[in-house]
């Protein structure tokens, strides 16, 4: 009687299938008690077994690390859709002439014809604007030609890290053709007015502005005539020094 033949391919030992299903079930088995084992391990064994896992399921960890960001490496902010300009590291440098000298550098043109003036105090750069530039007699409604100006007072602020004082200042004389009873009530009225305009629109951040109404109090000349009375009219931006100003 002819013997069979043995089937081609055929051999002793289990079918491939079950020795990886048998590798997947140990390595799940190691997994487990890797897990349980986790509460008492501190967080350097945590992190070589980590690596381990990691290397033993051929895992490669996705996106940047924090090491190999060029902007995190050259200390650079992030910035979104709609961020307003951050004040970086060499901002932090400018001293009160390196101020005075941007701020006329950028308002030149307002200087010579819309009746601005910037200056240096003990406090720090005062940009000046007439009551005429940006009221009428008696209102706190801005005009909107100081709209332009007050712009460009903004790219000048959001240069720099300094804190902002936004003062508003009368004559002695009692307001005419006003709803203010006093000059307390429109001067801060219209220094509120361009704080708000600066935070809102030109998006100086609030946490460096205020808002001061001073009256008749801080006068720039004697009020005894009406051209001085006109000077004393005014709304000042006190870019404030970090470092008392010699």
């Amino acid at each position: 009687m002819a013997r069979r033949k043995k089937s081609e391919g055929g051999g002793g030992g289990a079918p491939a299938w079950l020795a990886t299903y048998g590798d997947m079930v140990t390595l799940l088995l190691c997994f487990f008690v890797l897990l349980y084992s986790f509460s008492n391990i501190d967080a350097k064994k945590f992190e070589a077994l980590s690596v381990s896992l990691q290397n033993a399921f051929n895992i490669q960890p996705g996106g940047m690390t924090q090491s190999s960001s060029p902007s995190l490496d050259a200390g650079s902010l992030g910035e979104g859709p709609g961020d307003a300009p951050r004040p970086t590291d060499s901002d932090q440098s400018y001293n009160s002439k390196e101020v005075l000298a941007l701020a006329q550098s950028e308002l030149r043109d307002e200087v010579r014809n819309e009746g601005v003036t910037v200056s240096l105090n003990e406090r720090g750069v005062v940009i000046s604007m007439s009551e005429q530039m940006l009221f009428d007699e008696g209102s706190a409604k801005l005009h909107p030609e100081a709209l332009r100006v007050l712009y460009k007072i903004g790219a000048v602020l959001n240069r720099l890290p300094n804190q902002i004082s936004v003062e508003g200042h009368t004559d002695s004389g009692i307001p005419v053709r006003s709803i203010y009873v006093d000059n307390w009530g429109l001067s801060s009225a219209r220094a509120s007015r361009v704080t708000a305009y600066l935070n809102e629109s030109l998006k100086v951040s609030q946490d460096r502005l205020r808002a001061v109404g001073m009256g008749a109090s801080a006068p720039l000349v004697p009020n005894n005539s009406e051209a001085n009375m006109r000077l004393n009219r005014r709304v000042d931006i006190v870019i404030l020094s970090v470092h008392p100003v010699r």
